[in-house]
């Protein structure tokens, strides 16, 4: 496994796992309330902060244990790290298009600001997905 390829593994998971965190966080602070009401900015700060700490620690603590790993990123690698990039650039531009929308249509700043978290994370998601799945097989070529 290359070391692009494990970088991309890491970014999934913690992808996952701090969204898994934020929605598990806002819906305990609801208690079955309205989720607009909850206080959210807090929580959802956290988890992108934190999200963004554990990837650099997993990649520092991946470079640690295998120190000898070769780093060099040839052209292989920049292309499926282009094309998963290219793939999950779809959801930002999804988001961002539901977030306008519903700021014309006057939403509540709560769901303009989960719709564009959840995009956020389902890009990180499908272009690690993309870029993983590229790795076990091969790039296309078109």
């Amino acid at each position: 496994m290359t070391h692009e390829e494990k970088r991309a593994w890491i970014r999934l998971v913690v992808a996952v796992i701090a969204y898994a965190a934020y929605v598990v966080a806002v819906l305990r602070r609801a208690d079955g309330g309205p989720l607009p009401d909850v206080p959210y900015a807090a929580a959802l700060l956290w988890t992108v902060g934190g999200a963004i700490a554990a990837s650099i620690l997993a990649e520092i603590g991946m470079a640690i244990v295998n120190p000898r790993a070769s780093r060099v990123v040839d052209a292989r690698d920049r292309e499926i790290g282009r094309l998963g990039d290219h793939t999950g650039q779809a959801f930002v531009v999804i988001g961002a298009l539901a977030a306008m929308l519903m700021a014309v249509a006057e939403w509540d700043r709560f769901w303009i600001a989960n719709v564009v978290y959840l995009c956020f994370v389902l890009s990180a998601i499908l272009g690690g997905i993309t870029k993983i799945v590229v790795y076990r097989r091969s790039v296309p070529e078109w």
